[in-house]
């Protein structure tokens, strides 16, 4: 890889337009020349350079090229490139995609980790890759991370591990960090004393926390968090642990202006129906604190389960519904969600068209600008209108073919046409493909 590649400098010297023409021989004479060591030495080139391209390499290419000379194995070792890292977890009968080698991991907790910043782990769905990545958690004893994720690529492989095991592994990190400000630990068992030890080691620098379908963690522990970390800008959680109480913490003068809050709404036991409500007074409070902040509610809800929701007020700006949802639940939306921008349907009992809860929706969400549709019925007419009130605001449009129903008026050749008018551009219905 040094010195063997010499066809490249006789095309660079045959093509550019700046050398002229080489005399006949020139070529043949070529390695009796002194050509500059920079071309012909790999080693030569500046660490700066040199660190630039392993930076574009993945981890196995940047390990073998870490072998070619000393100096480019000193840059392999260079602390900018451990700042961030991936372990990739998993058993090789039960996944895809491949794993970090043992030796390597050894390499990474024996070098770098006190480099380590940016670290996530992506597990497969067996317990012995959970138990894999707490087990490397552990061993960070001498780290300053700023950012860790858990991801689960299937199922929630974490919750299969045993809680004290986890708990300890994640609060090594949690006390030796100091630094953190990005955590992603959603479908884990971590639980409220260790988010008090998360707070009482980096409650000056917590701007991010995910963890939603943490079933160990009470609105006590999550309240604790919004107490302490005032400069927390984005929480994702589970409907089960928000309160009153953590709206008004989190609207408190002391506190910074929240920015994202994502809800999960998930039936916490089979067969569930009762969920607490949240009062109006509190959602007002946050949305005067923080005025631009997104919150984002996702359901996964059977019909007979939505009786707490809408029923006032309710300062949602993104609404995903992954089960059926009744007509009588987008009523209410229409008439009790004034900052909505984002409308996900994934399916209606079917037993009506949405025509009237549509324009109902258009006429009051003013600041809607995305809509999606599929497996529920709107009249070709209806969702005409629904455009032409929505006009050219309506930036993302997503509808299946099968959700529009032909009428007097318009069938579903003339559609497109009436709906890219008031759009102002190109608009087809979504048709699933035929294989």
């Amino acid at each position: 890889m040094k010195r063997n590649n010499l066809s490249v400098v006789n095309k660079i010297v045959q093509y550019s337009s700046a050398v002229k023409q080489p005399k006949v021989g020139f070529y043949s004479s070529l390695n009796h020349t002194h050509l500059p060591a920079v071309l012909l030495d790999w080693g030569s080139l500046p660490h700066y350079v040199v660190l630039r391209i392993f930076q574009y390499l993945p981890l196995i290419d940047r390990a073998r090229a870490s072998s070619v000379c000393r100096k480019w194995n000193e840059v392999f070792h260079i602390p900018d490139l451990w700042r961030k890292f991936e372990f990739e977890l998993n058993q090789s009968v039960t996944s895809y995609f491949k794993s970090t080698h043992p030796d390597l991991i050894q390499q990474i907790i024996k070098k770098h980790a006190t480099h380590l910043q940016y670290v996530s782990f992506k597990v497969d769905s067996s317990t012995e890759s959970a138990e894999a990545a707490c087990n490397i958690l552990s061993q960070l004893v001498n780290c300053s991370i700023q950012t860790l994720g858990l991801i689960s690529t299937a199922k929630p492989s974490f919750m299969n591990v045993s809680k004290s095991h986890f708990v300890s592994a994640l609060t090594v990190v949690f006390v030796n960090s100091k630094s953190l400000s990005s955590i992603k630990i959603e479908d884990t068992p971590v639980d409220d004393p260790s988010l008090k030890i998360l707070v009482a080691n980096n409650s000056d620098t917590l701007r991010l926390l995910k963890m939603s379908s943490c079933p160990h963690v009470s609105s006590d522990g999550i309240l604790c968090v919004a107490d302490r970390c005032q400069g927390l800008r984005e929480l994702a959680l589970n409907y089960y642990i928000l309160s009153d109480e953590l709206l008004l913490a989190l609207s408190s003068e002391t506190h910074v202006n929240l920015e994202h809050l994502r809800i999960d709404v998930v039936s916490e036991n089979p067969g569930q129906i009762e969920f607490h409500s949240i009062k109006k007074q509190s959602w007002d409070a946050l949305i005067k604190h923080s005025p631009g902040v997104n919150v984002v509610m996702y359901f996964f809800l059977y019909e007979e389960e939505f009786e707490a929701f809408f029923k006032e007020e309710t300062p949602v700006t993104h609404l995903y519904f992954g089960r059926s949802v009744s007509t009588a639940v987008l009523g209410r939306i229409g008439l009790n969600c004034p900052r909505l921008i984002e409308l996900v349907v994934c399916a209606n009992n079917g037993l009506q068209t949405l025509d009237t809860q549509l324009i109902c929706i258009a006429e009051h969400c003013k600041n809607l600008t995305a809509l999606g549709l599929s497996e529920c019925e709107v009249s070709c007419s209806a969702f005409i209108e629904f455009v032409r009130l929505c006009g050219k605001r309506l930036t993302q449009l997503s509808v299946m073919e099968e959700v529009l129903i032909p009428d007097d008026e318009y069938n579903l050749d003339k559609i497109h046409t009436e709906v890219s008018k008031y759009l102002g551009r190109i608009w087809f219905p979504d048709v699933l493909p035929v294989w």
